[in-house]
């Protein structure tokens, strides 16, 4: 590829707080361009998981080529939701310019600010796109006054479309062309190419989704992962159109796809150099920086015969999902499973619904936690991902938890019960300011407290109009305590929680109550508990089924009914002794319904 024809490269990509119309933006984009026939356009085109189509959000990245005029126009199609923010960094890395999309009935959001001080940390060109223009609540004036603000631009450089209807669209296709940078010429002839994102196929094996920046990839070549090492054949290189369309080669500037011959997903990861063999690049690209997840749960197949099928579709999942990171674990009550780490509650839903359609399995999923970082008195740190794997309180100096910093946007009216919100989670509220008619509030908080239903707590208060976003601040030192849940005496490990020492009473009653309303009656009386080291702080009973043993004894001694009885209740401290209790799954989440 010439350097002329590489000027007419353009690579941007659509960022924008949830449900402001990015999809449906690259829609019309794709209409416009000819790049769809209108008789295959379906709404949410690049959306190809049914999860998303159902839920109505963007989760994976999905980069698309079109044409316009004379240009090359590679687009990243990107994830709204706070939990995938990580999707857009690395969609940022592999563009020179990013469409800001808001919605101009709701105005800036907090993952809006997000994702602008993204594109602006990587030096993005940003194009203000005012979308909703035709909703009777579209306030033009005064979101378009909050972008200006926001980004220091003017009101006539802020574009007013309508992707819906295409109202407008042709002005953000003819803006891209003049305002994104081309890419800029190779800095040397070795070839190198960015790993932006890459997924298993079980016929193909892993596909690369990558930038190249320098040299170029053709069909067959010899191939090598700078990071790894792994050496691969690039058995067919090409264009997303969306589908798959193959070419010669992948030149400088360009975006696409490469089919490997790899079999394994720790060959090839996320933020890789791909270099060719013949002449290897001595130095990567700058890769992004490793995502840490801070919520942790276990999951487990429903039967253990199934747990090499559970490990080996989770190892799959983890190649296109550069934040799921896991380990083995063992449960004495729900046998071998695994611990995955998430960004957050959605992100570890929609991989439990990804496991489960894609893969066919019956999983029990336990309620989700955050990491530790633990001090002992023998000065040696440790690290857990689970409550069960707290050492001995007597041997440990400090414990500390994760804290968040959060920004959450409201119209003013819901500053004050906001704030109170914040502080019924132990949060520290920060900072105020305001932007038209709504306010900005600003604040620290222990991620565990917000694990479980801040976000929609912050809905209920808000009516619906609050936004969150947050990133992890740093960890801190807390009096944090382990509660125990029994159940007929034996301690549930799957069941145990870190939690503030203030808090823990309320949660230890709390759970069992609600512990009470999943686990079924049994033939014995079962007694649920919570307890902190060797101390109950919370007791339920569920009571025995009681079945009438006295049914035809008709007449005669009242002793006959008394020694059937008293065998019953014998029969019954039997099964107390020796019966186990079969804890259905939805008790390991009862957490989430904490009240």
């Amino acid at each position: 590829m010439s350097l002329m024809q590489q000027d007419h490269i353009r690579n941007f990509c659509i960022i924008a707080h949830i449900d402001h119309g990015k999809s449906t933006l690259a829609d019309r984009l794709l209409e416009l361009t000819g790049t769809v026939q209108a008789r295959d356009m379906k709404a949410q085109l690049l959306d190809k998981m049914d999860l998303e189509r159902e839920k109505g959000i963007t989760i994976k990245l999905a980069p698309v080529r079109m044409r316009y005029k004379d240009y090359e126009l590679n687009l990243i199609d990107t994830p709204g939701h706070v939990d995938f923010s990580y999707e857009v960094s690395r969609s940022l890395q592999a563009c020179e310019g990013a469409l800001l999309v808001v919605d101009a009935s709701q105005g800036i959001q907090a993952q809006t600010l997000a994702n602008v001080y993204l594109a602006m940390a990587a030096d993005l060109t940003i194009i203000p796109v005012l979308n909703k223009i035709d909703l009777p609540a579209a306030d033009v004036q005064r979101v378009g006054a909050e972008i200006v603000s926001l980004l220091g631009c003017k009101f006539e450089d802020i574009l007013q479309i309508s992707a819906k209807t295409g109202l407008g669209v042709n002005q953000v296709l003819d803006r891209v062309v003049t305002d994104v940078p081309a890419p800029k010429p190779p800095k040397n002839s070795e070839t190198r190419a960015l790993i932006f994102d890459s997924y298993y196929d079980d016929y193909r094996g892993v596909i690369l989704y990558v930038r190249v920046f320098d040299g170029h990839i053709a069909k067959n070549a010899n191939i090598k992962m700078l990071a790894t090492g792994a050496g691969g054949i690039a058995l067919e290189v090409g264009a997303l159109t969306p589908g798959m369309t193959p070419g010669k080669e992948l030149q400088s500037g360009e975006i696409g796809y490469i089919v490997t011959n790899l079999k394994t997903t720790r060959d090839a990861k996320v933020g890789d150099t791909v270099t060719l063999s013949a002449a290897p690049a001595t130095q990567p690209l700058p890769g992004y920086k490793d995502v840490q997840p801070f919520v942790y749960a276990g999951f487990f197949p429903e039967s253990n015969e199934f747990y090499q099928e559970l490990k080996d579709a989770v190892e799959k999942l983890s190649l296109s999902d550069s934040a799921l990171q896991f380990a083995p674990e063992n449960s004495p009550v729900l046998g071998f499973g695994v611990r995955i780490g998430f960004l957050g509650l959605l992100h570890m839903d929609i991989v439990r619904e990804r496991l489960e359609r894609e893969y066919n399995l019956e999983l029990v999923v336990t309620n989700p936690s955050t990491d530790y970082q633990i001090t002992l008195l023998s000065g040696e740190e440790v690290d857990i991902k689970s409550a069960a794997d707290l050492p001995d309180p007597a041997k440990i100096k400090e414990i500390r938890e994760p804290w968040i910093k959060g920004e959450i946007v409201v119209p003013q009216e819901y500053v004050g019960p906001v704030i109170q919100l914040i502080s019924s989670k132990r949060g520290l509220h920060k900072n105020l300011s305001y932007m038209e008619d709504r306010a900005l509030v600003s604040f620290e908080a222990p991620l565990a407290n917000l694990l479980t239903d801040f976000y929609d707590q912050l809905k209920s208060l808000t009516s619906g109009y609050g936004s969150f976003n947050y990133e992890l601040s740093d960890y801190r030192a807390e009096d944090l305590v382990k509660v125990d849940f029994y159940v007929a005496g034996e301690r549930v490990d799957a069941l145990s929680v870190m939690v503030h020492k203030t808090e823990a009473d309320r949660l230890g009653r709390e759970t069992v109550g609600k512990l009470k309303e999943v686990i079924p009656r049994q033939n014995f009386q079962v007694a649920l508990q919570a307890g902190i080291g060797g101390r109950f702080i919370a007791r339920e009973d569920i009571s025995a089924f009681r079945k009438d043993v006295t049914t035809g004894l008709y007449g005669g001694d009242v002793s006959r009914k008394k020694k059937v009885l008293a065998k019953q209740a014998k029969g019954k401290k039997r099964l107390k002794r020796f019966g186990k209790v079969d804890i259905p799954a939805e008790a390991f989440t009862v957490m989430l319904k904490r009240d």
